[in-house]
């Protein structure tokens, strides 16, 4: 495995870095050395504003750039919004992307997502089975759009000979997460849920769908890891999984929240929602080939995530 050490010293430019991901990014890169960090707020940066991306790109020239910065949400948010999520995701990659093709960015990673694959693929879930099946109706908006990212990395490197990659994450957790009861993901909507259920001193808490769907989480420290490890170690069209390797169902994943939480009431299942797909976890053992694997126990990241979020921690970098 050959190891290419980016620069310290270089412009690296992290879009989305006040997010759950990008946050998480830019906290490593600090972490690992890396001096010349670039990053807007959406209020300084409209990254839908064409005129406004090129312009900063070109005055900045970052030589790396990781694209976290993406319009995310839960299946609530993505069944209600399903124009803003395809639009807004792809007016800004694509805007991000064809600026830094301009700039020459010499090694950009495109953050994705794992809802690109299909509802029903094959379990743990290979990069190979994009493309080969129908996708989840409740987020194909969004999903639409991380495919069009993808292919937007690969048709760089096709036609230009950019050494750019793509990566997808498995369901993030952690500091900067969004708690949003309309927008956010189930991992956060239960620490919500569960702690103000403590604090009301509720005597239950209704939960969305049937609780058996599984799904696999990472927390985004072991993200922002594998990004630079990536970004050092991986140079292929191909976009590569980024998760855990395990799964549990929802109804575990509740019952887990409530005991972090002290939770002792009743908890319900509203079967009037979606579930969403049955089963989602990563293959991830070609990134495993590259040396990289998880750290953070999701016992352990969970309750950590939830002590910050009870008392109040900042949701972003």
């Amino acid at each position: 495995m050959a190891v290419e050490t980016l620069d310290r010293s270089a412009p690296f430019y992290v879009a989305g870095h006040r997010g759950l991901a990008g946050g998480a990014v830019w906290r490593h890169l600090q972490d690992q050395g890396f001096d010349h960090l670039l990053g807007r707020s959406s209020t300084e940066l409209d990254l839908r504003d064409r005129d406004a991306v090129f312009e900063f790109l070109r005055r900045e020239r970052p030589r790396y750039v990781v694209m976290a910065a993406a319009r995310v949400g839960g299946i609530g948010a993505n069944s209600t919004h399903p124009v803003e999520f395809l639009s807004d995701n792809l007016q800004m990659q694509t805007n991000v992307l064809d600026a830094a093709h301009e700039i020459g960015v010499e090694r950009l990673l495109f953050l994705g997502s794992s809802c690109i694959y299909p509802k029903f693929a094959e379990q743990p879930i290979k990069e190979s089975s994009l493309l080969t099946g129908a996708l989840e109706p409740t987020n194909d908006a969004y999903a639409i759009a991380k495919i069009a990212g993808v292919m937007h990395v690969q048709a760089m490197r096709r036609e230009y000979g950019h050494r750019w990659i793509s990566a997808m994450p498995t369901n993030l957790y952690g500091p900067g997460d969004n708690y949003d009861p309309s927008s956010s993901h189930v991992l956060a909507a239960l620490i919500r849920r569960f702690a103000e259920a403590v604090r009301d001193q509720a005597p239950s808490v209704t939960n969305w769908g049937t609780g058996t769907p599984r799904r696999e989480f990472l927390h985004v420290s072991d993200l922002a890891s594998a990004v630079l490890h990536l970004m050092q170690t991986y140079d292929d069209p191909s976009p590569i999984n980024v998760g855990t390797g395990s799964d549990l169902s929802i109804k575990e994943l509740s019952d887990l929240v409530a005991q972090v939480s002290g939770f002792g009431g009743t908890v319900e299942w509203d079967e009037s929602k979606p579930d969403g797909t049955p089963r989602k976890v990563l293959d991830g053992s070609r990134l495993a080939g590259l040396g990289w694997r998880a750290r953070v126990g999701l016992s352990e990241g969970l309750s950590e995530t939830y002590s910050a979020y009870v008392e109040g921690a900042p949701a972003a970098c």
